[in-house]
This record gives C-alpha cells, sequence and structure tokens, in this order.
C-alpha cells in the first residue's frame, strides 16, 4: 500500500521503516499508527524479511503522541487511541521478525513506548529518552506503565514516571533501557551491521528464541522451561536445525532457509 507517513524499504531480508513526519518530531497521530501497523502486515507476509529496523527522519526517532490530535479527545476516543497503540506495539512484539529500533534522537512518550517493544534497541548518543506524560497531566497510555518496570526494575520505573524526566543515551544504557550507545553518524552503521548478522542466522530460530523470552517473562519458570524443551524438540524437525549441525561437522558456513 502507499503511505503517508512513513516510508517501507526492503533490502537483502531486511526491512526498514522510517517515521516521516520530522516537522512534529515524528509524533505519533492516529493515521501513523494505522500505517505502521499495515508496514509491518506487509513485512512479516514477505518471507524474503528477516529483520526490521525502525527508525525516524530528522532529529527524532518518536517524540512522543501528536499532543495536538490529543488535546481534545473525549475519554471513549482516548481509550481508543491507546487500544490503537496497544495493537501496534502487541505486533511488533509478537512479529517472527527481529525489530531493532535505530534511536535516532528524542524518543519520548509514544516514543519509548514503541522502542521498549522492540526487540533490540540502538541509541545514537545525543538521543534523549523518557516517559514525560506526567507534565502533561497524564500518565503513558502505551504500555510505558507496564514494559518499563520490566526492563529496569519497579523502583527505577517510578521515579522516571513520577518525575518525567528524560534520560541521555548513555543514563538509559546504564539501566538496561537500550542495549547499545554509538556516535550520531555511526548509527545506521551499526544498526544494519547488527541485523545483517541477525538476518543470516536461522529465521525460525530468530522468532523461537523471541517468542521464548517474550513470554516466558511472564510466566513462572517451570513453565517456562516447559515452552523451552517443546520448542526445541520441534527444532529437531527443520531443515535448519540438520543443516546448521552438518555444516558445523563439515567445517563449513551453513545456508539456513527460515523452514
Amino acid at each position: 500500500m502507499g503511505y503517508k507517513n512513513i516510508v517501507v524499504e526492503k533490502k537483502e531480508g531486511i526491512g526498514t521503516i522510517t517515521i516521516n513526519r520530522p516537522n512534529v518530531l515524528n509524533a505519533l497521530d492516529n493515521d501513523t499508527l494505522i500505517e505502521l501497523s499495515a508496514a509491518f502486515d506487509e513485512l512479516e507476509k514477505d518471507r524474503e524479511v528477516k529483520v526490521v529496523i525502525l527508525t525516524g527522519a530528522g532529529k527524532a526517532f518518536i517524540a512522543g503522541a501528536d499532543i495536538k490530535q490529543m488535546k481534545n479527545m473525549t475519554p471513549l476516543q482516548a481509550k481508543t487511541f491507546a487500544e490503537t497503540g496497544h495493537s501496534l506495539l502487541r505486533k511488533i512484539e509478537e512479529s517472527r521478525l527481529v525489530v531493532i529500533a535505530a534511536v535516532n534522537g528524542y524518543a519520548l512518550g509514544g516514543g519509548c513506548e514503541v522502542m521498549m517493544a522492540c526487540d533490540i534497541a540502538i541509541a545514537a548518543r545525543n538521543a534523549k529518552i523518557g516517559q514525560p506524560e506526567i507534565n502533561l497531566g497524564i500518565h503513558p497510555g502505551f504500555g510505558g506503565t507496564q514494559r518499563l518496570p520490566r526492563l529496569v526494575g519497579r523502583m527505577k520505573a517510578k521515579e522516571l514516571l513520577l518525575t518525567g524526566d528524560n534520560l541521555t543515551a548513555d543514563e538509559a544504557y546504564r539501566i538496561g533501557l537500550v542495549n547499545r550507545v554509538v556516535d550520531d553518524e555511526k548509527l545506521m552503521e551499526e544498526v544494519e551491521k547488527l541485523a545483517k548478522k541477525i538476518a543470516s542466522k536461522s529465521s525460525v530460530q530468530t522468532a523461537f528464541i523471541k517468542t521464548l523470552v517474550n513470554k516466558g517473562v511472564d510466566v513462572d519458570l517451570q513453565t517456562a522451561c516447559s515452552l523451552e524443551v517443546s520448542y526445541f524438540a520441534s527444532s529437531f524437525s527443520t531443515h535448519d536445525q540438520k543443516e546448521g549441525m552438518t555444516a558445523f561437522l563439515e567445517k563449513r558456513k551453513p545456508v539456513f532457509r527460515g523452514k
């Protein structure tokens, strides 16, 4: 489909989604959420695509939700808007695709929430990250009160949510909110290098690992380990398991087919 607020590209097994509203720092309005959801559907269906890079045009990743659109929402409209955001983030988490956030600048409010739903986050050194919604008289509506404590712990999450303070990229890295911080001019180079490395692996296993980690952290350890055993057994019905082990024994590079 044609997109107005985002740009979607595909190359060598990697999809790139760029939120393209630099004049409003890539703020998320309802139309942009709908386009992002459609883009992930498009990439999910393309079996050649294994990894998705999500980034923003200009000096922001996503500076938050579109406050101009939100200001006069009724409670029902706000509920629908929040549900649309939750649906998108759930789609990112449940996708077979590995999603890497290339955080090129501001990742605030809804932008931080989108970043937290991704599998890996690499931040430019100038990035600013946080949940400042309390300064607007609201709280996060796209899962920030739930994902943030799962990533950084309850006490640190409450501090950030209650103060609305933003973090530098280095501070976000220190508390485990991003995986890595790189120089601004090297961000896309480093993210693409990582994306290519992951895309070279078995896409069956990247999807299995993503599912196991995401589901496992929300259940008790015994249930999670049982789930791992089930997926491990299923791995032995795949071409990629046989190819990977055969290649290892033959001392050659495996050729994975994602099946």
